[in-house]
């Protein structure tokens, strides 16, 4: 007697060699939808379109408080990149120009380099949030 595995109920139309190959394949879904991943989140980085104009992801965050907070506390070399590639972005946008394409971020380029000091602003002012509850 043969027995009868849920897939097999499941999806009668395709033989039990089709699904044992399918079951194979999702093993190793893992490795796969990894890399698949990583070229969704290239393909979206160059669709968002910041990268064109020489953005950084960090760069294109809204200036809250916190954020306000945290760019006063990068070291000035940052701050001076960031004034500069926004300035430079600003001039682009009005002309309605993009930069030459070996000039644009690259993905593998983009550092998040004010994020560190943002989520230590956000984790003071929750600690502190928290301290004048009590």
């Amino acid at each position: 007697m043969h027995e009868i595995s849920h897939n097999a109920l499941a999806y009668p139309q395709y033989p039990a060699i089709v699904l044992r190959i399918a079951m194979m394949a999702a093993s190793r879904a893992p490795v796969a939808s990894g890399r698949l991943l990583v070229g969704f989140r290239k393909w979206y980085y160059n669709m968002c379109g910041f990268n064109k104009i020489g953005l950084q992801r960090d760069d294109t965050i809204y200036e809250n408080d916190d954020v306000k907070e945290a760019l006063t506390r990068i070291p000035e070399r940052m701050y001076n990149d960031r004034v500069f590639r926004v300035k430079r972005a600003l001039d682009l946008s009005m002309k309605q120009q993009v930069l030459p394409k070996d000039q644009w971020t690259q993905y593998e380029e983009d550092v998040h380099y004010l994020t560190p000091y943002l989520q230590e602003v956000v984790r003071e002012r929750k600690e502190k949030e928290e301290w004048l509850k009590k």
